[in-house]
């Protein structure tokens, strides 16, 4: 495909405008600082103020910016701009005092959650919403690119979307010279870049987003020829939807230390080996969400602890393992069964559950077991999911490091959680699903 000589054209007419002070009308006026994607010896690299910039990133938009910083981390993507906690100024402002950078996602709405895209009216009302944010954040100095929306292509059908991804990229950068434009895309399709490079050539580069899919990567890239530059603006544990599955459909959870060897092995071999392309990319996801369970996606606790991967992150970041470090989790079996081996017990009966922790540093650990009932979310795509209640009183002795259960009488899917604190911030965290016949 072709889509190298265009993406090329359009960053490198991209690199040439922002050297220009005619670029934003009167450039003392600006305190935009200018963001390029320059093609040298045949590979990219990203530039910032005219000075090659290494993205040390991560995901964040209700999370800690500041303990994102402490770790070493200096970029942030977010998913919209003003999140319903804080707006985009406050993002930046607070980003701009933390030397952090930002890549704003502008919320272009999916096709998926009932957006028309054949509808010219929504259309082109959309478009002008978006108008007013990037006249509002175009001369931030913490700002480094525009997402156009995120997953478009998520369960999409109708092409048209990216028709109007790309007449919204040819509006940033009518307005804003001084950042490039990229939209994220799920999964690896080359006949979804081939679109994206028919329909919307105005974009500086794509990006990926990959979860187990990531490890294939370097192989996608080698047998497609595809040699432009690229994001990768999600990455992280494999998705519940990659992961094997209980004979009853439940979805198998690594533990955090699973988790961390995944995550340290994912960079160290698919993300730093492409620096010529892969010039920049974010860990999913730094803070909590509810996705299938409490713990899966999020780098830290619903409590706030940090969890194993944080200290694989401020060590990518910054060639040293953390002071202090996070517990290991090494086992968790219920009833002397492990999570792969599809745990079916009988209602109103005692089941033992045991959990092996070790701490680097020998820190005193403490404990918290909870049940809850399997998750029923049908909601794809990162989307909101309820969280779920904890069922007491069936576990004897929630805070000691080994118990034993009592199984509902209510036949159906349950999920046990086991976490392992070490009273400096970090926690070890496991879970197991199992089914009361």
């Amino acid at each position: 495909m072709s889509t190298t000589r265009k993406l090329t054209i359009v960053i490198s007419s991209l690199a040439i405008c922002c050297g220009l002070a005619a670029c934003s009308g009167n450039a003392s006026e600006s305190t935009a600082i200018p963001v390029e994607i320059r093609e040298i010896d045949g590979g990219y690299r990203l530039y910032r103020g005219g000075v090659p910039y290494i993205v040390k990133g991560a995901g964040l938009e209700f999370g800690d910016m500041g303990s994102f910083a402490a770790h070493g981390g200096n970029s942030i993507r977010t998913w919209t701009v003003d999140n319903g906690v804080m707006t985009g100024q406050q993002i930046l402002d607070q980003a701009l005092e933390l030397g952090v950078t930002v890549s704003l996602c502008l919320p272009i709405e999916a096709e998926r959650h009932g957006f028309d895209y054949d509808d010219d009216d929504v259309v082109a009302r959309q478009k002008e919403t978006l108008r007013e944010y990037v006249l509002k954040h175009r001369d931030h100095p913490a700002l480094l690119t525009w997402i156009l929306g995120n997953e478009l292509n998520f369960d999409y059908e109708n092409p048209a979307v990216y028709d109007a991804v790309n007449d919204i990229s040819t509006m940033v950068h009518e307005l804003d010279p001084n950042h490039p434009t990229t939209t994220t895309v799920a999964g690896l399709d080359i006949e979804l870049l081939t679109l994206i490079e028919q329909r919307a050539p105005d974009l500086d580069f794509v990006s990926f987003q990959l979860y187990g899919e990531l490890a294939i990567l370097p192989k996608f890239i080698a047998d497609t020829g595809y040699t432009a530059a690229y994001f990768v603006t999600e990455w992280g544990a494999i998705g519940h939807w990659e992961m094997p599955k209980t004979t009853w459909g439940a979805p198998i959870e690594q533990t955090s230390t699973q988790k961390a060897a995944n995550y340290l092995n994912s960079f160290q071999n698919v993300i730093a080996p492409f620096p010529r392309q892969a010039i920049a990319n974010y860990a999913f996801l730094w803070g909590q969400k509810q996705e299938r369970t409490p713990t899966w996606f999020g780098l830290f606790t619903e409590t706030g602890e940090e969890t194993e991967t944080i200290d694989v992150m401020h060590f990518v970041w910054n060639d040293q393992w953390p002071e202090n470090r996070t517990p290991k989790l090494n086992s968790l079996l219920l009833d002397n069964r492990s999570s792969m081996q599809s745990v079916r017990l009988r209602p109103d009966e005692e089941y033992a559950a045991v959990v092996d922790v070790t701490d680097p540093d020998g820190d005193r650990l403490t404990y918290l077991w909870q049940l809850k009932y399997e998750s029923s979310a049908g909601e794809v795509g990162g989307d909101h999911e309820k969280s779920i209640d904890d069922i007491p009183g069936l576990i004897d002795n929630p805070v000691a490091q080994n118990i034993r259960l009592s199984t509902p009488s209510k036949a159906g899917a349950y999920r046990l959680f086991v976490y392992a604190f070490d009273g400096m911030g970090h926690a070890a965290h496991a879970n197991i699903p199992f089914f009361v016949e």
